[in-house]
């Protein structure tokens, strides 16, 4: 979740298995040494509770200090950029938000982290350690700046009971991309023959705030076969193909908001407001990261996380052809800023919080928002459990099934056109201005051609 656009960070320029079990920390402790880490404040308490319980053990085998700050998550960014400008820095912080590893590894502020990466590195998903590369401009290389911990895709999030309130059920849902999301069109239709006009079919993130809007737009072009926009070697790709599927999910989001079939307040929206909205049961289905949407009501409403709530994801969409799509993967990455103080220690750290036991009990006692970085680490009871409706989907569509990390990853101008909202004045214009997904592509991809030649890189 973010509060903030990520335009202020552009312009601104981190188990319960007992520690003994566990590989003992990588350097000797002839004298403590102490660690400052910074790591954003969890969606639910949890998920701090998990963070904090890792920390105390690496202390316990250690005995090395952490000086653990766990901050609200809009917060931190600003935190984090000040510090990067200022060099007064922690030792180990996040990648919050995901694109600054390549923003500042493009600027040569962070620390190769390949020595840590490599005491795991076999059983890291090859989209994890893609995502903690970068390429640096002042070396002209890409290496790892990052230290994979958690991931998060962006699922389709469904009431069930309004579904069947329009006399509708969820197996008589397409598979294929365009049927499927026409019919929660089908179930507003319904609905409002029965006289209901507060709830709306789809709760897309028309919007120019928060990083939703772009993680939207992207699933439907790769819905639409566009995937591969950013080429690993980090080059533009605005061919064809990518070319008709911008302009088919321009059109499909902008006309289905257009068309009313998107709550009319979606055009402001933050990042947190669509989750209120479906709580709320403003819309019958959302696409949105992580699984927020339903571990922030497993407490309160266990009924809705159990029985009214359906996650797609085993069930997730194939495009209108039949093929899988593939899903971004976004990455939580550890990173050591130049500046660190205590670098050695800093990387003892992480090398044990890498650990699959350490990961695992992190990601499971955070109730499972994130994703696991290191597939062997989804064939858990936690993730396989029959009785949860949710966990099995999630992480068969972000870390089993097909994945690709997001595409700053390979270049950080794709990190500007976010920041921009290029998309999001894309999808705005045919919403709201009456223009034609042709147009609105066309000068959309003129600002992305122009955001990127700012960011030339190297070819190997």
């Amino acid at each position: 979740m973010a509060l903030y656009k990520r335009r202020s960070l552009l312009q601104g320029s981190l188990g319960f298995a007992a520690a003994g079990t566990l590989a003992r920390p990588y350097i000797a402790n002839a004298q403590a040494k102490t660690v400052t880490v910074w790591f954003a404040q969890g969606f639910v308490e949890d998920e701090d509770i998990a963070l904090r319980k890792a920390v105390a053990d690496y202390e316990k085998a250690s005995g090395n200090k952490v000086e653990l700050s766990i901050i609200p998550f809009a917060p931190m960014r600003q935190k984090i950029v000040s510090a990067v400008t200022s060099g007064v820095v922690p030792d180990v912080t996040q990648n919050n938000p995901g694109e600054i590893l390549q923003l500042y590894a493009w600027q040569d502020k962070w620390i190769d982290t390949e020595d840590v990466v490599e005491t795991q590195r076999a059983k890291y998903s090859q989209t994890a350690l893609k995502a903690a590369q970068a390429y640096n401009d002042v070396t002209k290389k890409r290496a790892f700046y990052g230290v994979p911990i958690r991931g998060a895709c962006v699922p389709c999030h469904t009431w069930k009971s309004l579904v069947e309130k329009a006399d509708m059920t969820m197996a008589d849902r397409p598979r294929t991309w365009d049927a499927y999301f026409d019919f929660y069109k089908k179930v507003q239709d319904n609905l409002r023959k029965k006289g209901e006009r507060k709830v709306y079919g789809l709760g897309f993130q028309v919007t120019a705030n928060g990083v939703d809007p772009a993680n939207l737009f992207n699933a439907f072009m790769h819905g639409y076969g566009g995937q591969g926009i950013v080429t690993e070697d980090g080059a533009l790709n605005l061919d064809d193909r990518i070319r008709t599927a911008a302009i088919k999910a321009c059109e499909y989001l902008g006309g289905a908001y257009r068309d009313g079939y998107v709550p009319p307040s979606a055009i402001n929206w933050n990042d947190a407001d669509d989750n209120n909205a479906f709580h709320a049961k403003l819309m019958v289905m959302d696409v949105d990261g992580t699984l927020s949407t339903e571990v922030a009501v497993k407490a309160k409403h266990p009924e809705w996380y159990h029985d009214e709530i359906v996650t797609d994801g085993l069930l997730y969409p194939t495009t209108n052809d039949g093929k899988p799509v593939t899903s971004i993967t976004g990455m939580t990455n550890a990173v050591i800023p130049k500046g660190a103080r205590n670098v050695a220690v800093a990387k003892d750290f992480l090398k044990y919080f890498i650990q699959p036991a350490v990961l695992r009990e992190f990601n499971e006692t955070g109730l499972g928002r994130w994703l696991p970085a290191m597939p062997e680490e989804a064939k858990t009871p936690f993730w396989e459990n029959p009785k949860d409706p949710h966990l099995r989907g999630y992480v068969q569509q972000g870390l089993l099934g097909p994945t690709t990390p997001d595409y700053y990853v390979f270049n950080p101008a794709m990190a500007e056109v976010y920041a921009q909202h290029v998309y999001s004045k894309a999808m705005i214009a045919v919403a709201k201005k009456g223009s034609k997904a042709t147009d609105a592509v066309d000068v959309a991809f003129r600002e992305i051609k122009e955001i990127f030649a700012k960011y030339p890189i190297k070819q190997s």
